[in-house]
């Protein structure tokens, strides 16, 4: 999945891909190279974030899917929470709803995706970081109550997957812990995203101060390990690199797949 922000201040490439003709770039960038979705977000959820209206995420989200929908040889995803962006972006092209508190933040978000007939991805988030809890143990509660909302608003389980939220309501020590457990997550039986591209966690591993996008090897590291593990999409800003890093994984522990 290639990771398409339209925001101003997105932890990595806020600002770079905001006007329309620069995304559709980036979009064709992300394809070529082998992204088998465009993740396309006009919010950003780092840490400190400003929140915006969903006039506002609208406004940033809808001109670049309805441009790319109908010319991209790949599904988009919307990345919101908000139900109303969720129906807009849908409506204007987009194919899968990914939302970053798994169905709860606005749980109508369901009943949209379900009434358009897409597919949803409920991401696990927390409102605080309590380090003195057994993370997965929360996710696991976490991914009950997001499949709860899901099915009763009529969205089938062959249509979930599920993000341990990688870099989200979790100490640094959670988030090694997250991604070391993911096969408990895949117990679950769903298919499992699973997102560490250029993020923080990763930049405290290494020797020195390092810009997002400076963490490429880290980032590689990580989504190899969760390939491993049993992630079946991982979200990504380069794309190239990781697809040929995980055809090797493919070859090893997937050979049914045909790769390598």
């Amino acid at each position: 999945m290639g990771i398409l922000n339209v925001t101003p201040d997105s932890f990595s490439d806020g600002g770079l891909f905001e006007k329309p003709e620069v995304a559709r770039e980036q979009a064709d960038a992300l394809v070529s190279e082998g992204a088998a979705l465009v993740d396309i977000g006009g919010e950003s959820t780092r840490p400190g974030h400003v929140p915006v209206s969903a006039e506002e995420e609208q406004a940033r989200v809808v001109p670049v899917i309805a441009a790319l929908a109908g010319r991209l040889s790949v599904p988009i995803s919307i990345d919101t929470y908000k139900a109303s962006t969720a129906d807009a972006a849908l409506k204007a092209g987009a194919a899968i709803v990914n939302d970053v508190w798994g169905l709860q933040r606005q749980p109508d978000i369901a009943r949209v995706a379900a009434d358009h007939g897409a597919p949803v991805i409920a991401m696990h988030n927390r409102e605080t970081i309590d380090p003195g809890i057994d993370i997965v143990s929360d996710m696991l509660a976490f991914f009950e109550r997001s499949l709860s909302i899901a099915r009763r608003a009529g969205i089938s389980d062959d249509a979930i997957a599920l993000d341990p939220g990688i870099g989200f309501g979790k100490s640094w020590e959670q988030h090694l812990e997250a991604l070391r457990r993911l096969p408990e997550i895949k117990a679950l039986g769903f298919p499992l995203l699973v997102g560490v591209s250029r993020k923080s966690l990763l930049g405290r591993l290494h020797d020195k101060e390092t810009d997002p996008r400076e963490r490429l090897f880290g980032s590689i590291s990580a989504h190899v390990l969760a390939g491993t593990l049993g992630a079946d999409i991982l979200r990504v800003h380069d794309v190239r690199p990781h697809v040929e890093a995980l055809r090797v994984v493919d070859a090893v522990m997937r050979p049914e797949t045909g790769r390598g």
